[in-house]
C-alpha cells in the first residue's frame, strides 16, 4: 500500500462515519427517539459523548472541549505523518483506520460539542459501551498496530533465520 492509498482508505473511512452519522440525525432522527431495538443483542442508542474513548477524558467545559480537540488533532497529525514513514503495508492500513476515525470524531467534536454515538451492542444485563463507525475503524487499527508489536517484531525475525 502507498501513502497515498492510505490517505484515501482514511478518507472513505472518514466519509462513512459522517454519513452513517448525518443518517443517524437526519433520517433516522434518533435524537428525539434515543433508542431504537435492531437485534436482541443490538439497538441505535443516541449517546453524546464528550470524552474519548469510552468516555473517557471527559471535556465539560468549552475549555476542556477544545484541549481535547487539540489533543486529538495533534494525534492524528502524528498518525498522518507516520503513514508517510510507514513502508509496510499492514501498518499503513492500520494507520489509515486510526486516522480516518479519529478526523470523524473530531469533525462532531468541533462542529457540536460532543461526538455523536449510535450503536449500542448489549445482551441481557450486559451492555457494550454505544460507538460509532469512526471508533470501531479506531479499535480496528489499535489492535492491528498492537498484535505487530506483539508478534511480528523485526528483532524476532532475525533471531529466527
Amino acid at each position: 500500500m502507498s501513502p497515498a492509498r492510505a490517505y484515501a482508505l482514511a478518507a472513505l473511512v472518514f466519509g462513512l462515519d459522517q454519513l452513517t452519522k448525518w443518517w443517524i440525525v437526519a433520517v433516522v432522527r434518533l435524537e428525539e427517539r434515543l433508542t431504537i431495538p435492531i437485534l436482541s443483542l443490538l439497538s441505535l442508542t443516541w449517546v453524546e459523548n464528550r470524552g474519548v474513548s469510552m468516555g473517557l477524558l471527559t471535556a465539560d467545559t468549552e475549555a476542556g472541549r477544545w484541549l481535547l480537540v487539540a489533543l486529538t488533532a495533534t494525534i492524528a497529525a502524528v498518525v498522518g505523518l507516520w503513514i508517510r514513514r510507514e513502508k509496510r503495508w499492514s501498518e499503513q492500513l492500520a494507520l489509515a483506520l486510526v486516522l480516518g476515525g479519529a478526523l470523524g470524531n473530531i469533525v462532531d467534536r468541533v462542529r457540536l460539542g460532543f461526538v455523536i454515538d449510535f450503536i449500542h451492542l448489549h445482551a441481557g444485563r450486559w451492555s457494550f459501551y454505544v460507538f460509532n463507525l469512526a471508533d470501531a475503524a479506531i479499535s480496528v487499527g489499535v489492535a492491528i498496530l498492537l498484535a505487530m508489536a506483539l508478534f511480528d517484531r523485526p528483532a524476532m525475525r532475525k533471531e529466527s533465520r
